[in-house]
């Protein structure tokens, strides 16, 4: 166990006792993610080249005698929220955080799994906000641990799917299935090239000698407020014109023919040709090509700028400041889904001491403070520990 995760791991046991009195049966580690390119092209049914990384969500729990759940989240100031697996089950308005637990417990009951009531303990320690995946992994930990307190084993790519289906069905965010995925089945030195519309895992190695930067623009991004299914409903609109089941399926000169209006256009252009650098950044890592790897990390992030208009000032100011400071071998670009949230940087090893210098002296987020850097190796995925 890392430093990190012993931290973690001691922080959520003693939240577990202080509520509830006795140990927890099983505590769960479920990752975070980055992705190192493919950005909205999980729902478009395309490609996406993510990892696991360090800082995760743990929940630790015990079976209950009945069918009550009850909840305690340390991170938000020890909330509590308590609910019964026999009757219907609504949001909390007013702690929008146990959504994502109850939506995920309602997705595997409405699968048919038999679960048991639990006494449950949850801590993170993802930075809130950097799109970084702290839901997707809050969902599938939930999953896990809820599974098997009723001795259930499914397969971690249907847990994946079941925490999808919780957080566009009962959150509300209509989102892809990499975030989910990524948690459930990330591989320690390697990033994932998954194709979302078959659910196939390609290895995808980083060498040794390779590291992955992520810095928090400190521009707190919010998806269900909007943006991000109106970005959806664009591609499915776009093609829907083309006749194509989904926009994996269209190519520039389909779109260039389909005569749609000039922000449709530019949206279905960005998943197209996103689609295709993911393809090649996976074909580039696999040979240790990192300046191959960076002019495709920096066309994403122009795509994502231009033609997706999901970027923010802040965040092109900071990718635009790594991109200098990491040179020809290497890039940066946005990571997440957009307004706000992280950028993701791939260089030599050896060049991090000078990376880190050059943004903590050049970047202040909009609050002056100095951002968060995290230095990263892909790690595993969903674990009981």
């Amino acid at each position: 166990m890392t430093p990190l995760d012993k931290g973690l791991y001691d922080s959520v046991s003693a939240a577990f006792s202080k509520r509830f009195g006795q140990s927890p049966a099983l505590v769960v580690r479920a990752p975070g993610r980055v992705n190192l390119i493919g950005e909205h092209t999980d729902y478009n049914d395309g490609f996406v080249l993510p990892c696991a990384i360090g800082p995760s969500t743990m929940v630790a729990a015990s079976r209950r005698d009945d069918n009550a759940v009850h909840i305690v989240a340390v991170d938000f100031d020890n909330a509590v929220d308590q609910f019964d697996l026999t009757g219907p089950v609504g949001r909390n308005a007013e702690q929008p955080w146990a959504d994502y637990v109850r939506g995920m417990i309602m997705a595997l009951q409405n699968d048919g799994h038999a679960l048991t009531g639990a006494n449950i303990a949850i801590a993170g320690n993802l930075p809130k906000g950097a799109g970084l995946s702290s839901s997707a992994s809050l969902e599938v930990a939930v999953g896990k641990a809820m599974l098997a307190l009723a001795n259930i084993e499914i397969d971690h790519t249907r847990l994946a799917q079941l925490a999808q289906i919780a957080e566009c069905d009962f959150v509300g965010t209509k989102c892809g299935i990499m975030d989910q995925l990524i948690s459930a089945q990330g591989k320690p030195g390697h990033a994932l090239l998954i194709d979302c519309r078959s659910l196939e895992l390609m290895d995808a190695p980083v060498p040794d000698d390779v590291a992955i930067m992520i810095v928090h623009s400190g521009v707190t991004r919010g998806l269900v407020d909007g943006h991000y299914n109106e970005r959806r409903r664009q591609c499915e609109a776009a093609a829907g014109a083309m006749g194509v089941a989904a926009l994996r399926d269209a190519n520039l000169d389909m779109l260039a023919a389909a005569g749609l209006n000039a922000v449709t256009t530019a949206r279905a252009r960005h998943v197209i040709t996103e689609n295709q650098r993911t393809l090649d950044a996976a074909a580039a890592l696999a040979k240790n090509d990192l300046t191959a790897l960076g002019v495709l990390m920096a066309q994403s992030h122009a795509s994502m700028r231009d033609d997706f208009e999901i970027t923010v000032p802040a965040i092109d100011e900071l990718v635009e400041m790594l991109q200098n400071a990491i040179g020809p071998v290497g890039g940066a670009r946005m990571t997440g889904g957009g307004f706000g949230g992280a950028c993701v940087a791939v260089m030599p090893a050896a060049r991090v001491a000078s990376v880190r210098a050059a943004i903590s002296a050049g970047y202040k987020t909009p609050e002056d403070a100095a951002p968060l850097i995290m230095v990263e190796r892909p790690g595993p995925g969903v674990a009981i520990l």
